[in-house]
């Protein structure tokens, strides 16, 4: 019970430093050159478990990943006021070492018009403080916006996974706030 009663303080606590952290950091910055196409802020957010919760030895796991974006922004589409993406996947040999990796990342986001923007980039992921910070950079390759560059910062409490590092802990999910930008060049 004390155990419980002590995450539910530690994952109050780091949302409250992850919503600080995005105050603090802002939304991604823009290119002067550009022009913004939408920008989505907090209570934007996604959500990603892990089965069986990720530990530091490398395991099969079903990722599932659930990105919620809204309220969204765009002036050159101003019926977009939010979208989602989703993945479930089962990924081999995954550890929480792995959380703090950098790599290539490709998802699709389904706008509240049904439209369609299929994002390739590259995640890289950092710990500030008491948030896993997690910057996607990259370019929309096909549909709405094709050709413009995306920013997304995603932050969540990292305890579980500092702990899971450590060996003294497993990551069964996290739940990230996030922004993000999509520019024209």
């Amino acid at each position: 019970m004390m155990i419980k009663s002590f995450r539910t303080v530690m994952a109050t606590l780091t949302t409250a430093v992850c919503a600080l952290a995005l105050t603090v950091l802002g939304p991604a910055g823009t290119a002067s050159a550009g022009v913004l196409d939408v920008t989505c802020t907090p209570p934007s957010s996604q959500s990603t478990t892990f089965t069986p919760p990720l530990t530091v030895t490398p395991q099969n796991t079903v990722v599932s990943v659930t990105g919620q974006y809204g309220p969204c922004v765009s002036l050159s589409n101003p019926a977009i006021t939010s979208g989602s993406r989703t993945y479930i996947g089962q990924e081999p040999g995954r550890s929480c070492l792995d959380l703090l990796d950098s790599g290539p990342a490709t998802f699709t986001i389904t706008w509240n018009t049904g439209q369609t923007s299929t994002v390739s980039a590259n995640s890289t992921s950092t710990i500030v403080g008491a948030a896993v910070v997690v910057t996607v950079t990259g370019t929309v390759t096909s549909g709405l916006f094709v050709g413009s560059s995306v920013v997304q910062i995603i932050t969540g409490p990292a305890a579980d996974v500092l702990l899971c590092t450590l060996g003294l802990g497993t990551v069964a999910g996290i739940y990230a706030l996030a922004t993000l930008e999509i520019t024209s060049l």
